[in-house]
């Protein structure tokens, strides 16, 4: 059978033009893509870039105070909004036509409509153009949610944080994963008056306890209100703003509320399981080691998958698909010690195993040290950083490495390759340290804090 093309791509995000473009201009191979909104997903469009871009923006406060600090005479007026976020929006659009270009000249066709999948080898475009493909790859990520209670309506998600009309005196963040904290801190830092509501005990769960402890201690520092243990129930509009009614009994008036209590997979109305392709009770795509479906020419790659959703591990799914099926080196990621970082202020960066998980797979050592970073204790700041390896009593391998300190994604990166390498206790112990630096504590602990 003649195809239209080798392999056809639904969803322009982050996976899905790694592997359109490893599988065109590295593997030869025949490539359309489809995408409904803007090329780049969520990554670029609506998530880790302008995310990160505002992060940046909300820290320039406290650098103009540790500046007096410091002797400079320092001053910061009021944060200009319109023109930040007239900037992002610009900056954003660069970002697109690049991925645009790249898809260009690797060769790959773009489709600016949304694709069902029709058969096992055909998808159809929302424009009623139907294409045949050897290869399909779902690739369309996941979407932010708002629960269903009364004036749902009234809430927005991350999609819409990058272009509100003005920035709110009030917010109230909702949930305590990476996403809703970390929006928590932006807001905090552009000035508002920031309350975040998480039902669970404790924010940033799944990472370390003692790690996202501190993370929670110094947001409350920095003026964030966390009321752990407490959920909506309704919001209703006000003549003020939006009144959040709570699980605790508090009734609380904001101009903005934000909803960060986790996504959901981009399956509906693909056209997926009447062809047999095995939906999770999440609403994931089903894949094997190889991304593959349980129909053999449908292959899913990144948040759609809701394996590790992370943009960099969907760029590896994708192009470790491309590299098995089009380029002759049969490949499949692992998903095993990814490091990954919460540009919370301060940063967590967290790469193995926390504390709590080690401890139930074998016996380990601890060790940690906190302080008050050199920088900042100079300017009068209490604020503490926390260094913590995880250590196998058998193996001597570090197992878990947790960083909370300013740039704890940078050193997370480069601890990170030393932690997949199967670096030892030793191996850090025999590394000279850098001083005088922050990250010089990961080679300088020389006893352990605890065993478990």
């Amino acid at each position: 059978m003649a195809f239209d093309y080798d392999l056809f791509v639904i969803g322009g995000g982050s996976g899905g033009v790694r592997a359109a473009r490893i599988a065109a201009a590295e593997g030869g191979a025949r490539v359309g893509l489809a995408e409904e909104s803007r090329m780049g997903g969520t990554c670029v469009i609506r998530g880790c870039v302008p995310k990160k871009l505002m992060v940046f923006a909300s820290s320039f406060p406290e650098a103009v105070a540790e500046a007096r600090a410091y002797g400079w005479d320092a001053g910061i007026g009021a944060f200009d909004w319109p023109q930040f976020r007239t900037r992002l929006e610009t900056e954003l659009d660069r970002l697109e036509a690049a991925y645009r270009a790249t898809l260009k000249s690797a060769g790959v066709t773009t489709h600016d409509a949304r694709a069902v999948v029709e058969d096992a080898h055909r998808v159809r475009l929302a424009t009623g153009e139907t294409f045949s493909a050897k290869h399909i790859l779902i690739a369309t990520g996941g979407r932010p949610f708002v629960p269903d209670i009364p004036g749902r309506e009234l809430a927005v998600t991350s999609n819409e944080m990058f272009h509100l009309p003005a920035l709110p005196k009030r917010a109230l963040v909702v949930g305590g994963g990476y996403i809703a904290s970390e929006f928590a801190c932006i807001l905090n830092g552009l000035g508002a008056t920031v309350c975040q509501y998480y039902r669970g005990a404790q924010i940033l769960r799944g990472f370390d306890e003692e790690a996202r402890g501190l993370v929670a201690t110094a947001m409350q520092q920095n003026g964030i209100s966390i009321h752990c243990g407490t959920d909506i129930l309704r919001l209703e509009k006000t003549a003020g703003g939006i009144s959040a009614v709570a699980t605790d009994g508090t009734e609380q008036e904001f101009d903005l509320v934000m909803y960060a209590t986790g996504r959901h997979p981009n399956t509906e109305n693909l056209g997926l399981e009447a062809l047999g392709v095995q939906i999770g009770r999440r609403g994931q795509i089903l894949v094997d080691e190889w991304s593959q479906t349980a129909v053999p020419s449908i292959y899913a790659v990144g948040d759609v998958t809701d394996r590790v959703n992370l943009t960099p591990v969907a760029i590896r799914e994708g192009h470790a698909f491309a590299d098995t099926v089009f380029g002759g080196k049969p490949t499949r990621f692992d998903h095993d010690l990814i490091a990954s970082a919460v540009f919370t202020q301060p940063e967590l960066g967290s790469v193995g195993l926390s504390e709590e998980a080690a401890r139930e797979q074998e016996p380990i050592e601890v060790y940690a040290t906190a302080f008050r970073p050199m920088k900042t204790a100079f300017a009068g700041h209490s604020n503490r950083v926390l260094m913590k390896l995880i250590v196998s009593q058998k193996t001597r391998r570090i197992l878990g490495c947790h960083i909370v300190a300013p740039e704890a994604g940078e050193m997370i990166q480069l601890a990170g390759i030393a932690i997949r390498m199967g670096a030892t206790k030793e191996d850090f112990d025999r590394t000279c340290a850098v001083h005088p630096t922050m990250a010089e504590e990961l080679v300088t602990l020389r006893k352990p804090l605890r065993t478990a």
